[in-house]
């Protein structure tokens, strides 16, 4: 008895200690009932917290709010990187968002999501509560066309059938000038795909000069089209998965068919990407051969599950690197925060549960979870790998997948794909040397390419001139047909 009595004191002790704050919405911005994840979110730089994915942050899931009512956020919140009563004191920007997952992969920007103005507050003192009304809504993004650059926003039947909501995929098309001067006259596409967190929007402007025009390659003008890889959970790569529904389907089938509807195309279509568009390029290639003359896949995502975050993941049991979504490690930018496990609660993913790097991953590669996010290839904290989720991973081991199907692909794949990547490129360039020696045993006819640098410095003019030349040359062979 003297025991639970010592618990009970010792749990009071504790939350009277906790910082505290109350979290509600008003009628104004959503009549509720509201059910699923809130975030809060603080900085001690950042006057808008909300619009990055910083630390300190905290989580919690609730069912059936309504609005004016109450939550409240201490140290039972799901926490990164510390709880929130051992946040180190100061001053901090902070704001809370209600995710309604209508739209957008950062859940502070999505379409929809309630949040509060920002305001500044002072945690010197623990036991000091304080009140957040959110009354503010995410605005949907706008996009101005202009003489150039138009979006393509394509309604999707077969992602909504997914989903159960309205989806589109979507894109910016850029124009060339001839388009306008040449009225009768047909353009090749050329689809660019960002890696990951880079979305189309910022191609939008206000009516704008001749200089917003399509750039040729070489001297062929081309119809170039920005593709959009931001979805809730990540980045889609255009592939079909449990979790992001079937994006490459829809791509090839609803997408492609309207864009050629659209514009004067004349049916030769080049792809390129970086990062995990470059993943996006090898996957597409290899999944819808006949619908491009040729694409260059630049430092991809892992190619190869041999190669993954310096990890194999069919021989080791734990991920050797972790790679935390937001920077290549852990960070230190909380200095008198003291990383010991009691402080550190969740990663940050476990926080952020969608749209982040390995999350992403997740919902490509891997199956629906029972809560209905992806469920995790390898434990956050103790960084463990799921054997039976790297089991299914394994069918988007394009390497693999390569393998057992080059009969079938050989005659539509070959000669039209080609790899590049930096030799520095740490992450990515060991899985492409693994991919390299594969196909060169099937005499796939795939290209391999490396230049000196990392992820990012491996882009020189050097380095974009030699894929668009590769381009060009295939669509030149096209041309002859």
């Amino acid at each position: 008895m003297k025991y639970y009595i010592l618990l009970f004191f010792l749990l009071l002790v504790t939350f009277a200690k906790a910082q505290r704050f109350y979290v509600s919405y008003k009628p104004s911005v959503y009549k509720g009932p509201f059910t699923g994840n809130v975030i809060l979110y603080l900085s001690n730089k950042n006057e808008n917290p909300k619009n990055e994915t910083g630390w300190p942050c905290y989580r919690m899931k609730v069912k059936n709010i309504m609005p004016d009512q109450q939550i409240v956020f201490d140290d039972s919140a799901l926490s990164y990187p510390t709880l929130l009563s051992r946040a180190p004191r100061g001053n901090y920007y902070v704001q809370a968002v209600w995710d309604l997952n209508i739209d957008g992969r950062i859940i502070g920007q999505s379409t929809g999501n309630m949040f509060n103005s920002s305001r500044k507050v002072n945690l010197n003192d623990t036991k000091e509560a304080f009140a957040l009304v959110c009354d503010q809504v995410v605005p949907p993004p706008v996009f101005a066309n202009s003489k150039y650059v138009k979006q393509i926003k394509v309604s999707s039947k077969l992602l909504t059938k997914f989903s159960h909501k309205q989806e589109y995929i979507q894109g910016a098309v850029i124009l060339p000038k001839q388009y306008y001067t040449e009225t009768k006259r047909r353009f090749p596409v050329y689809f660019m795909i960002a890696g990951f967190g880079g979305g189309y929007i910022h191609y939008s402007k206000s009516e704008s000069s001749d200089t917003a025009a399509s750039v040729p390659l070489d001297t062929v003008a081309c119809i170039k089209v920005y593709l959009d890889g931001d979805c809730s959970l990540g980045h889609s790569a255009y592939a079909n998965s449990d979790n992001n529904g079937p994006v490459g389907d829809a791509f090839a089938y609803e997408f492609i068919p309207q864009l050629d509807k659209q514009y004067r195309t004349n049916g030769a279509r080049l792809i390129r990407g970086h990062s995990s568009g470059g993943w996006t390029v090898v996957y597409l290639l290899t999944h819808y051969p006949k619908l491009f003359v040729a694409g260059n896949a630049s430092a991809p995502d892992p190619v190869d599950f041999r190669r993954f975050s310096s990890t194999n993941l069919y021989q080791d049991r734990k991920l050797n690197r972790y790679v935390d979504g937001l920077t290549m490690d852990r960070p230190s930018i909380l200095d008198s925060v003291v990383y010991d496990k009691p402080n550190i609660t969740h990663s940050i993913e476990g926080v952020f549960y969608r749209g982040q790097q390995n999350v992403s991953f997740d919902a490509v590669f891997g199956p629906k979870g029972s809560d209905m996010l992806p469920e995790r290839m390898f434990d956050p904290e103790t960084l463990l790998i799921n054997p039976a989720v790297v089991n299914y991973w394994k069918r988007y081991d394009l390497t693999q997948y390569v393998i057992a199907r080059w009969p079938d692909l050989k005659k539509d794949l070959q000669g039209k794909l080609r790899i590049s990547v930096g030799t520095e490129d740490t992450e990515q360039c060991p899985a492409v040397r693994l991919m390299e020696e594969e196909m060169k045993k099937l005499g796939a006819g795939i290209t391999f390419a490396y230049y000196p640098g990392d992820h990012f410095s491996v882009v020189t003019g050097e380095y974009k001139k030699a894929w668009d030349e590769f381009l060009l040359k295939r669509y030149l062979e096209w041309l002859k047909l």
